[in-house]
C-alpha cells in the first residue's frame, strides 16, 4: 500500500506462517484479511474481501462508503452488516461466497413451484420472487435468477444469516444493480427454514401479504413445500442415484453462475461434514487458480477456442496418503463446456477410475443444472 504513490501495485503478501492480502474499494475503503492456514491461496482470499465490501454496499450502500461524511457514524451504519460478514468467516455449508455463484437445491416437484412462484410473483406485482431453503435457492423467477453478481450470491445468503422471523421488511441496495438506490426485501417463513423471498419497491406493502393470502397460493402445495426442507444440506432429491464413493460434490454451471454442493450424498461418517467442506473448498481454490481457464467474464477468449473448449473436457486430480491401500484421499476436477463438476471420493475409490466415475457423474446431473 506504501508503495501506491511510486505506482508499485503489490496485492499481497506472505510471512512464514500467514497469507496477507488486501484490496482498496473505490479509492475509499481498503479492506484487509489475514490467514494462517497453511496454503491458503490468494484467490480465496480476495474473493472474501469482494464478499466483504459487497455486504457492506448491500446493507449500507454505496454512496455511504465513498462519500464519507462522519467516520462514526459509519461504523455505527456498519454493525448491520456484521452478522453477514461473520458468515463469510465460519465453517459455513454454503459455498458461493468462494465461488462466486449462486448456491442452489433440486426440488423433487420443481415445475409445480416454479408455476406457482411466477403466479404468485405475478399477483403481488413484483418480478423479483424466491423460494430460499437454509440459505439455497429453491426455485426462483426468471428476473430473480439475472440479478448481477453479487447480489444474487449476497441475498439468499443473507437470508439464511439471519435468526428465525415470520416476517421481514428488509432495505438493501444491490452492489451491482442499484448501489445507491435502497429496494426492499420482503420474506415470509412458509415452513420453518424455508422462506419467500421478494425484492421489491415501496409496493407491496408487508401487510397485504396476510396468511389468508399466502395460504390460497401455498397451501395447496404443503407437502412439495415439506419436501424441500432435508434439501439444505443434500441438494439432491433423495434417491438420486450416486456413486457411492462419492464423499462430496460441487457442480457449477459457470455461464448461469448456480452451483450445488453437498458433502452428504451418502451415509458415510468419515471424514467429518466440515472436513469433507475444507477438502473441497481448497480443491476448488486449486484447480481454478492452477488447472482450468478463467472462468466467463474474467477474461474474454476468441469464439473458435471457446468452441473447442466446449467439445473437450479438461480434468486434474489430487490423490494424497497412498503409502497403505485404502488410506488418503482422492479428489478429481472435470469441466466440460460451462459445467465444472469436483468430487471428493471415499480412499477406496480406484485411482484409475477416477476421470470414468467423474465423467458418468457429471452425465448424469447434467439434466439437474
Amino acid at each position: 500500500m506504501f508503495g501506491q504513490n511510486l505506482e508499485v501495485q503489490l496485492s499481497s503478501a506472505r510471512t512464514k506462517d500467514t497469507t496477507v492480502v488486501w484490496k482498496s474499494f473505490h479509492d475509499s475503503i481498503t479492506l484487509i484479511v489475514l490467514s494462517s492456514e497453511e496454503d491458503t491461496l490468494e484467490l480465496r482470499l480476495e474473493r472474501l474481501l469482494q464478499m466483504v465490501f459487497g455486504a457492506m454496499v448491500l446493507l449500507v450502500g454505496l454512496e455511504e462508503l465513498t462519500n464519507i461524511r462522519n467516520v462514526e457514524r459509519l461504523k455505527k451504519e456498519l454493525r448491520t452488516s456484521y452478522r453477514l460478514i461473520d458468515s463469510f468467516l465460519r465453517d459455513s455449508e454454503l459455498i458461493g461466497d468462494l465461488t462466486q455463484c449462486v448456491d442452489c437445491v433440486v426440488p423433487p416437484e420443481g415445475s409445480l413451484l416454479q408455476e406457482a412462484l411466477s403466479g404468485f410473483a405475478e399477483a403481488v406485482g413484483t418480478a423479483f420472487v424466491s423460494l430460499v431453503v437454509s440459505g439455497r435457492v429453491v426455485a426462483a423467477t426468471e428476473s430473480w435468477w439475472r440479478l448481477g453478481t453479487p447480489e444474487a450470491v449476497l441475498l439468499p445468503w443473507l437470508v439464511g444469516s439471519l435468526p428465525p422471523q415470520a416476517a421481514r421488511d428488509y432495505p438493501v441496495y444491490l452492489p451491482h444493480g442499484s448501489p445507491t438506490v435502497p429496494h426492499r426485501l420482503l420474506t415470509l417463513t412458509l415452513l420453518p427454514g424455508l422462506e419467500l423471498c421478494l425484492l421489491c419497491g415501496p409496493r407491496p406493502p408487508l401487510s397485504q401479504l396476510d396468511p389468508q393470502f399466502l395460504e390460497h397460493w401455498w397451501q395447496p402445495l404443503l407437502d412439495p413445500l415439506r419436501a424441500c426442507l432435508p434439501l439444505g444440506p443434500r441438494a439432491l432429491p433423495a434417491g438420486f442415484p450416486l456413486h457411492t464413493d462419492i464423499l462430496g460434490l460441487l457442480l457449477l454451471h459457470l455461464e448461469l453462475k448456480r452451483c450445488l454442493f453437498t458433502v452428504e450424498p451418502s451415509g458415510a461418517k468419515e471424514p467429518s461434514p466440515e472436513q469433507r467442506r475444507r477438502l473441497l473448498r481448497s480443491f476448488y481454490t486449486l484447480v481454478t487458480a492452477m488447472h482450468f481457464p478463467p472462468e466467463p467474464g474474467q477474461q474474454e477468449e476468441k469464439a473458435e477456442n471457446a468452441t473447442h473448449q466446449a467439445q473437450v473436457p479438461r480434468a486434474c486430480y489430487l490423490v494424497s496418503g497412498t503409502e497403505e491401500p485404502g488410506t488418503g484421499r482422492r479428489l478429481v476436477a472435470l469441466q466440460l463446456g460451462p459445467r465444472r463438476l469436483l468430487l471428493l471420493l471415499s480412499a477406496q475409490s480406484p485411482i484409475h477410475g477416477l476421470r470414468g466415475l467423474a465423467s458418468h457423474t457429471l452425465h448424469a446431473l447434467t439434466p439437474l443444472l
